[in-house]
């Protein structure tokens, strides 16, 4: 049997362990049942930002955006094409930084839209301003 990882569902914030093997044949969640992956970004907030930044055992990258912000609006529906084509590889993700403005300032965002690309609960990588599908998968991957 080969390793397993640790997910944190996106609909019930359970850890579920998925062997590595399984994580494309679309894993459901052990606890609500719901899917795993859904091809589209987890919204994080206060309440379930540290969990899915350090228990998901995948790269998680956030993109850090607000609703009065033109670029993240722009960069929106790439970042959703862009989960589908990441997906399950890595976990896609918002925080709105207006609602969530701690978690952006404990991050040190100081522009937006700012994806921070966090593996194993560290930053490995950041890149900000707004970017198309194409280079935010070939960003994500590169790293």
């Amino acid at each position: 049997m080969g390793e397993s990882l640790h997910l944190v569902c996106p609909h019930c914030n359970a850890i579920n362990r998925v062997p590595s093997a399984r994580l494309g044949q679309s894993p459901n969640c052990g606890q609500c049942h719901k899917p795993l992956f859904e091809g589209h970004p987890l919204e994080l907030d206060s309440g379930n930002f540290e969990r899915h930044i350090l228990k998901n055992d995948i790269p998680v990258l956030v993109d850090f955006w607000a609703p009065w912000c033109g670029p993240c609006r722009m960069m929106a529906p790439q970042f959703v094409k862009a989960a589908n084509r990441l997906e399950p590889h890595f976990r896609l993700a918002k925080l709105d930084t207006e609602a969530c403005g701690e978690i952006g300032a404990r991050n040190g965002i100081r522009s937006i839209p700012t994806m921070v690309l966090f593996k194993g609960g560290r930053e490995v990588a950041r890149q900000s301003g707004a970017l198309g599908v194409e280079d935010i998968v070939r960003w994500a991957q590169a790293r």
